[in-house]
């Protein structure tokens, strides 16, 4: 019951920063409720709720009596990741129960930063619950410019400490991945989309490596550890396609099926010489070349 209150308590916290200054009527806010939690919104659990958070977590959720609109003040300062209202990061559960128990446990409990989540990702959750466009400002890394993008959010994923929006882009009429560090901003809008009844972002991307769409042909690619790598890569699968196809003594040799895009390669660049790629050739020579282009770049 209590982690079912304090998700709550955190979606009426992001609901209302996101609002902004203008805040909320109690009757959009309660349109908004049950679009999340499938009830009605009574007001009597709205102001128990509204008392437990100023309680617990040292937030006023305020009225304008002229408007009769809800509102947080300062938001930024309540959103910031280095505020003293810190819980309000990444994941809505987990994070957060730990967080509360920063005061007995200070010192035993450490989580991983993901400095991309804590902005975007409450906002993005509710987009794809309630099936509705956003528009984002993005900054590539390729470039300076900003660029708008309408986009209809069917999943997020995470991946090496970043967190992404997988989405159909409307401008560019496909599906496409953003990684929301590189969102400026991003508006919700009252436009609502239909989701491909058989979307399932694990099957997008079983032939792929991180966060790169499936692009070319997936391939079977064999590679060979030894020692402690062998161990590691056994109870921590490189992909989810892996399979064991020998042992022989210290060392191990694994097959996984997968397009050996950009990101695969630099993973397995990144491992040598505690695994080496037995097949395909084109894939060997090119872990090869970037090996010779490293001992070049440190011969002096």
């Amino acid at each position: 019951m209590v982690p079912e209150l304090l998700q709550k308590y955190i979606w009426l916290i992001q609901t209302l920063i996101r609002a902004g200054n203008r805040g909320l009527s109690f009757k959009e806010l309660g349109s908004r409720w049950e679009n999340r939690f499938g009830a009605p919104y009574p007001r009597r659990s709205f102001n128990n709720h509204r008392e437990a958070v100023e309680e617990i977590f040292n937030v006023s959720i305020e009225c304008d009596k002229s408007s009769n609109r809800y509102f947080i003040r300062y938001p930024d300062d309540v959103a910031d990741k280095d505020a003293s209202s810190a819980w309000l990061i990444n994941t809505f559960t987990v994070n957060n129960i730990l967080t509360l128990g920063k005061e007995r446990l200070s010192g035993r409990v450490s989580v991983e930063d993901i400095p991309s989540g804590h902005r975007w990702l409450a906002g993005t959750m509710d987009a794809m619950i309630e099936n509705r466009e956003i528009e984002i400002s993005y900054r590539k890394y390729t470039g300076s410019g900003i660029s708008e993008y309408t986009l209809r959010p069917y999943a997020v994923r995470e991946n090496a400490r970043r967190w992404y929006i997988v989405a159909f882009c409307v401008e560019r009429e496909q599906m496409r991945v953003f990684g929301m560090d590189r969102i400026m901003e991003m508006k919700p809008t009252d436009r609502h989309f239909s989701m491909p009844e058989d979307f399932d972002v694990e099957a997008l991307f079983c032939t792929s490596f991180g966060v790169y769409l499936p692009d070319g042909k997936p391939e079977t690619i064999v590679f060979r550890a030894a020692g402690n790598e062998a161990k590691y890569i056994r109870d921590l699968p490189l992909h989810q396609s892996q399979k064991l196809i020998s042992e022989d003594g210290d060392s191990a040799i694994f097959s996984i099926f997968a397009s050996p895009n950009e990101s695969l390669v630099m993973e397995l660049f990144r491992l040598s010489p505690r695994i080496e790629v037995l097949s395909p050739d084109s894939l060997r020579k090119e872990i090869a070349a970037r090996a010779a282009q490293t001992v070049e770049l440190y011969r002096e």
